[in-house]
């Protein structure tokens, strides 16, 4: 609030103290969103941590198996059968709410399949080239869950920076203006109230004083 638009009355002081009610309580609702939103931003780096370690492990395994099953089968019967995978993998996103923040839910749609429906023909395959197939749709189903918790964290985030902000600005700024505020408007009000107090003694005084003379 600048000092020079502050007009030192009791309406103003009124005012003043409106607006700090408001601010308080604003702090308040902002410090219970913060306090809430960070232990769930930790949960969920637990989870991605956990998450990315799968990744990394079915991942190994998924190039270990395609690598055993291009040297059994060689290269061109890897890439046919890749290319003749009828259903593409795909997502669903939906969201849920957490404390007002919108956080995605993705899910894989057609990454797992059985054999029947993964398009290439069982005849002249192995059970080598399944596991390579079966590790590298593993793989993709951590991916897209590891892909819906890092969009959450980031979300998250974002969020807290925000509030966090928010709740320095009127923890540190906005708060103690409005105090000084209604500090230095009730000490003007006050020394109006001296004066007034002492113009209305001398005005009493020489009343008194003129009436002693006239009589």
């Amino acid at each position: 609030m600048s000092k020079e638009s502050v007009r030192p009355t009791r309406m103003e002081m009124l005012n003043t103290k409106s607006k700090l009610t408001l601010a308080t309580k604003g702090h308040h609702i902002l410090k219970q969103k913060r306090d809430a939103l960070v232990p769930e931003f930790f949960k969920l780096v637990k989870k991605a941590r956990d998450l990315r370690s799968q990744v990394d492990k079915e991942m190994q395994l998924a190039f270990k198996s395609i690598a055993i099953a291009k040297a059994f089968h060689g290269d061109l019967f890897v890439e046919m059968a890749a290319i003749s995978s009828q259903n593409v993998p795909e997502i669903e996103v939906k969201t849920r709410n957490i404390m007002g923040v919108k956080i995605a839910e993705i899910k894989g749609i057609d990454v797992k399949k059985d054999l029947e429906t993964r398009g290439y023909s069982i005849q002249g395959s192995s059970a080598k080239f399944d596991d390579a197939v079966e590790h590298f749709e593993n793989s993709l189903n951590l991916i897209i869950k590891l892909a819906e918790f890092e969009t959450a964290l980031r979300r998250l985030l974002r969020e807290i920076e925000k509030t966090n902000r928010k709740v320095n600005a009127l923890e540190y700024n906005i708060q103690p203006d409005l105090k000084a505020t209604i500090k230095e408007i009730s000490a003007h009000l006050n020394r109006l109230e001296s004066e007034a107090f002492y113009a209305l003694k001398v005005t009493k005084r020489k009343l008194s004083k003129a009436q002693e003379t006239a009589a």
